[in-house]
């Protein structure tokens, strides 16, 4: 009959518990430096410009108000990727006919190529993945991930929902 592996865990020392997390930890960094990676040489983009750019592509004229709102980004960083989109020529931005105050973008047919050029995210796994879980153990995970970056004095910086190591409005792959 196999081991309990949580009875495993109980029976480890406190310093060895510590190493096994952060060698876990340390498998998630280098598997989101690896998936970004792998878009970069797909696609040229970091991973919050592709999630941006499948915003754009995925609804009818929107505003970078409306694609702020939906990734929870900030206007300033949707603004800076959007540049960025636009200088690779994946969006352009066009004023709307109702309001000149305002921007519409849509995706072009570089960007569309992008997209499906782009291998599967691993924010995109994890999701349906995660999705699996029963509610028990998706609360589990999130409070321990929360207590992880609390010990990591990491609680108060801002962060979209991707996994990605650098910074969101970078212009650049790393």
């Amino acid at each position: 009959m196999a081991q309990n592996p949580h009875l495993f865990y109980v029976s480890l020392m406190s310093s060895d518990i510590a190493s096994l997390t952060l060698r876990a930890l340390r498998r998630v960094l280098r598997a989101t430096d690896i998936g970004s990676r792998r878009l970069a040489t797909a696609t040229g983009l970091t991973p919050s410009q592709w999630l941006v750019l499948r915003e754009i592509a995925s609804r009818d004229s929107p505003t970078p108000g409306t694609i702020a709102t939906a990734l929870k980004f900030s206007q300033a960083t949707i603004t800076a990727i959007v540049d960025r989109l636009q200088e690779l020529g994946f969006v352009q931005r066009q004023r709307s006919d109702k309001d000149k105050r305002q921007f519409i973008l849509s995706s072009l047919p570089p960007g569309d190529a992008a997209l499906a050029e782009a291998p599967d995210l691993l924010q995109t796994s994890f999701t349906k993945r995660f999705a699996n879980l029963p509610q028990w153990e998706q609360a589990m995970i999130l409070a321990a991930v929360e207590r992880l970056a609390m010990l990591l004095d990491a609680q108060d910086i801002d962060a979209a929902p991707l996994l990605d190591s650098g910074a969101i409005d970078r212009s650049e792959p790393v």
